[in-house]
């Protein structure tokens, strides 16, 4: 018996197929990190930019700012009202933020604030790339609504 694995036959793709644009588009990047305030009130946000082609979405592009506590308060949204595998988040830096941590380890250093923002970058991709998330209210809330609602009421958004 013979373990040859036939791959099913393809058609050639034309080149309005390799050039057209794909019929499910969701992209997402996390980028720009800014750090704001002094002392205990500092902190650092970040941009989302969204481009989709989705009907779910109420926007096709948009851009808001967020903090690492608002990704918090999606995770715990989607872990609460969905019924998906909410992918893991970057970790709280507990021990970066000690008052005796230098500068160069703190929360506020260039290389935890990139390691944070390219962690946080893989969690969205991940939840926004999960069919029953693309439904959630929270998740359309995080994405396209330039202030966060947490008074909102859960539930599904329906196509447009």
């Amino acid at each position: 018996m013979s373990n040859d694995i036939s791959t099913p036959p393809t058609k050639p793709q034309t080149l309005k197929e390799m050039y057209s644009e794909p019929e499910n588009v969701l992209e997402i990047d996390v980028i720009n990190p800014q750090t704001h305030g002094f002392g205990r009130t500092r902190y650092t946000d970040y941009e989302i930019r969204m481009k989709t082609n989705l009907p779910i979405f109420r926007l096709k592009e948009s851009q808001v700012r967020r903090r690492y506590s608002d990704f918090v308060w999606l995770r715990d949204e989607l872990e609460r009202e969905s019924k998906i595998m909410v992918p893991a988040m970057p970790g709280k830096a507990w021990k970066r933020q000690l008052p005796w941590v230098s500068d160069k380890d703190s929360i506020f250093s260039d290389a935890f604030i990139e390691e944070r923002r390219a962690g946080l970058e893989d969690f969205i991709n991940k939840v926004t790339g999960h069919p029953l998330a693309q439904n959630e209210k929270a998740l359309h809330i995080f994405l396209q609504e330039p202030q966060i609602d947490k008074n909102y009421t859960p539930g599904k958004v329906r196509p447009r």
